[in-house]
């Protein structure tokens, strides 16, 4: 599947949901939800349709898209939480919020996902004091994320931990705004993770 190269304010539009893919744009009026709440395009103000399918399939694109990852990807991760003991939709959305690029966000390393995964890529972090360029990479409970001395003074990095403390970190991270190190005190639980979806209807979507 081609990776989406469009305006991201259009996926969040035909979500129906903010999706925070632009970072603190869409805390501002400038939001294209806040300014244009129907889905794009000539049709976008019509009547939906709303079969099971429809819902599932939604709700899968809308946590695909939160997390910006293609088909082929999420659809591995699935499979994964689906050979994990217990409930398979929080296995999931354990797995998407353990990324290092979702964790970097959360520590407020990117003002978006698709910033920290690209501050993640250009190798500006650490991972347990090893140099890591893998945003896909999975943490665990008490690994050390931190940005690397020389990438510190990046504007992008700066600008993004200003915003932070209106975002909040979540519980189960812990920050040291000092030296730039984000802890993985815990694996975050289902009421730690706090996004617009219904997972559920992701597991009915893949298990027909």
């Amino acid at each position: 599947m081609a990776k989406y190269r469009g305006p991201v304010c259009r996926l969040c539009r035909r979500e129906g949901e903010k999706l925070f893919l632009k970072g603190t744009r869409c805390m501002t009026e400038k939001c294209a939800i806040e300014r244009r709440s129907y889905p794009p395009g000539q049709h976008g103000q019509g009547r939906p349709r709303n079969s099971d399918y429809s819902l599932q399939l939604r709700e899968k694109q809308k946590l695909r898209r939160i997390y910006g990852l293609q088909e082929c990807q999420f659809r591995g991760l699935f499979e994964k939480a689906e050979r994990q003991s217990g409930v398979t939709g929080d296995a999931l959305l354990r797995l998407l919020e353990c990324r290092l690029d979702n964790v970097a966000y959360r520590l407020g390393f990117g003002a978006s996902r698709k910033q920290a995964r690209q501050i993640v890529s250009h190798g500006h972090l650490t991972m347990n004091g090893k140099k890591i360029n893998v945003a896909g990479a999975t943490v665990k409970t008490g690994d050390v994320i931190q940005v690397r001395e020389r990438s510190r003074n990046l504007l992008s990095i700066q600008s993004s931990l200003e915003g932070v403390d209106g975002r909040g970190i979540p519980d189960w991270l812990e920050l040291d705004k000092g030296t730039l190190k984000g802890t993985i005190r815990a694996l975050p639980t289902k009421e730690q993770i706090t996004l617009p979806v219904n997972e559920q209807m992701v597991v009915e979507l893949y298990s027909r």
